[in-house]
């Protein structure tokens, strides 16, 4: 009984075919949406590698010694003598990878009055030694101490140089200062 006709063997072939291009559009299908996939792994990736730059570099600047005299020159050895700017070499091939800049902006200052420290305490112990006394009134202390806090907002704007992608991050930071200084 292997008896077929000739339209059976052309209705095969085009049910093979038919079969046979259904499974090419899947595949295409499928490798474009790993395509993207991967895309967007590597931009997530790109994006972690900037704000871990940019975190990197707030912490260098507001670890600097200069940080509370000369916030806009705080990078000791800044990223092509540009200040405050720092180059993050990621994978270790010797190029500079991600570009970060720093802005530092010292929002207050507040002088600490000698009522709110401990004397236990040795940094507020520092700021209660010497004491001074305010003009115009004889005998009439101001009751502040030798220290002040002041309040920093930074900023750290890191570009990725393949791709230009931009990443920012912002930082608070408080630093106890003497009480002379003013915000810069």
């Amino acid at each position: 009984m292997r008896t077929m006709t000739f339209r059976q063997r052309g209705a095969t072939l085009l049910v093979g075919m038919i079969m046979l291009l259904l499974i090419t559009l899947l595949a295409i299908t499928s490798f474009k949406l790993t395509k993207g996939n991967l895309q967007a792994a590597g931009n997530a990736q790109q994006r972690d590698q900037a704000i871990s730059a940019a975190q990197g570099a707030i912490e260098q600047v507001i670890s600097s010694t200069q940080f509370t005299s000369t916030p806009a020159n705080a990078i000791p050895n800044p990223c092509g003598n540009v200040p405050n700017t720092s180059c993050v070499d990621v994978n270790g091939d010797g190029v500079t990878d991600v570009t970060v800049a720093v802005t530092a902006k010292c929002v207050s200052a507040q002088v600490i009055p000698a009522a709110a420290l401990d004397f236990t305490k040795a940094d507020d112990a520092g700021c209660l030694l010497g004491a001074g006394q305010e003009f115009g009134v004889e005998g009439g202390a101001s009751n502040n101490s030798l220290c002040a806090n002041t309040l920093w907002d930074v900023q750290a704007v890191a570009t990725d140089t393949l791709g230009n992608a931009q990443a920012t991050v912002n930082q608070g930071a408080a630093v106890r200062v003497p009480a002379t200084t003013v915000c810069p």
